[in-house]
């Protein structure tokens, strides 16, 4: 801790008045994939139907953090270790489904909101199940890989 405060500029004690606990960390590095994933929806408005541009803003999202791949895996993994972050990890998708919705609502002003809040819910699953596959395997292919194959699943059964 001392050390990333160091890194940071700022004290220990400053460091702990925005983080309140190691558990914090971990997830404000989950929060800007929040704001990466409106930015990528709105980047996709082209793609179609909205269950569309979010997938293709969850496919663009996830090539961009192929970079950070070993990082990723690692705060993904640390994050699954105790139930409590288990959980807070779940609520991340519910937030991500909310962002989605809203940017949907931005790009399809006219569609009916119930409309869009399932195509975001729905379009935010194969991402869920593409992570929750990619740990589970340990990383074995690359999280697109997880994804793409999700996201083909998906089409077939829907």
């Amino acid at each position: 801790m001392d050390e990333i405060a160091a890194a940071a500029g700022i004290s220990r004690r400053t460091f702990f008045y925005y983080f309140k606990s190691k558990d914090d960390i971990l997830l404000a590095h989950q929060s800007g994939y929040m704001d990466a994933l409106r930015a990528s929806i709105m980047e996709n408005a082209s793609a179609g139907r909205p269950i569309e541009v979010v997938h293709q803003a969850t496919l663009r999202l996830v090539i961009r953090l192929q970079a950070e791949a070993p990082q990723l895996f690692e705060t993904a993994t640390l994050l699954r270790q105790s139930e409590s972050l288990r959980a807070r990890t779940r609520g991340n998708y519910l937030q991500l489904e909310q962002v989605a919705y809203q940017a949907l609502c931005e790009l399809f002003p006219t569609k009916d909101r119930d409309g869009l809040r399932l195509a975001s819910m729905i379009a935010v699953s194969p991402l869920r199940l593409s992570v929750d596959k990619w740990l589970q395997e340990n990383g074995r292919l690359p999280l697109i890989e997880y994804l793409e194959d999700a996201l083909g699943k998906w089409r077939t059964e829907i």
